[in-house]
């Protein structure tokens, strides 16, 4: 091979080599490198996500990540989702975490990765006192609302026989609907419900039954080993000294109970 031949193969794979160890670098390089972390937080989801007054984001999940931010030395940016788009947002890569009362699910664990857990969610189902409805077998020939990609859409969708679920592409469409009239029944979580409660208490809403208690991570890609170890460190790190249970106290109303913190961090 000649020089220049040999001149010009050099330089592909030097160029090959940067091309690879570019799409390969984690994620918490690139973000201390940017002195910034791109957050997806679905801002529609009270107490969790939501905005104030002058329209600024608040609440739990917005405080958790402006925690994680802070303690990582960056700015943080919000990347404002709905619960369908919270995975796609990070896979291409729009979002670099999901704080986004994200929970578990073995569907969901195949294509990203879990934190341990930063806090807990009640999964129930709700409706108006005067439906007679105590499990997912008296839903049959009734109609549900949801929101659209949810642990509660999985949950209705495989179990309640004979249900119809009605879904809805975000979680302000699935409070409308129930505070205005248009559905009596809802999967949803306890904190969101509660807001229902509290919007319509014309409607007389109850809790009918638990769809599961979620465990709630932050997303973090797959190939992303070395940010989901810091975050992993970040959230023990947190637990032990009691802020994440001060932020979940204060939009939630009650502490993580210290047995599922013990659990968690084992």
């Amino acid at each position: 091979m000649s020089p220049k031949n040999l001149f010009r193969r050099a330089l592909l794979l030097a160029a090959l080599s940067t091309a690879f160890l570019g799409a390969h670098a984690d994620t918490l390089d690139n973000i201390r490198a940017a002195k910034k972390i791109r957050v997806s937080i679905d801002l529609a989801v009270p107490p969790s996500g939501m905005t104030d007054a002058n329209m600024k984001p608040t609440g739990s999940d917005y405080d958790v990540a402006v925690l994680l931010a802070k303690d990582l030395g960056v700015a943080l940016e919000v990347v404002p989702t709905v619960g369908a788009t919270r995975i796609p947002n990070l896979q291409t890569g729009k979002a670099d975490i999901i704080i986004s009362t994200l929970a578990y699910t073995p569907e969901r664990a195949k294509v990203v990765n879990y934190s341990i857990p930063y806090a807990p969610q009640l999964s129930l189902v709700g409706g108006v006192k005067s439906l007679n409805v105590k499990s997912m077998a008296d839903l049959a020939g009734k109609s549900v609302a949801v929101n659209r990609s949810t642990t509660q859409d999985k949950d209705l969708t495989e179990n309640a026989k004979g249900a119809t679920v009605v879904r809805y592409d975000d979680d302000a469409g699935v409070i409308t609907a129930v505070v205005t009239g248009q559905a009596d029944l809802v999967g949803t979580s306890s904190a969101l419900f509660k807001t229902m409660q509290e919007k319509a208490p014309q409607r007389q809403l109850e809790q009918k039954f638990v769809l599961r208690v979620n465990d709630l991570g932050i997303g973090v890609r797959k190939d992303d080993p070395k940010l989901l170890a810091w975050i992993n460190d970040w959230v023990k790190a947190n637990h032990a000294n009691g802020k994440l249970n001060e932020i979940f106290k204060k939009y939630h109303g009650a502490d993580i109970p210290k047995d599922v913190v013990e659990k968690w961090v084992k």
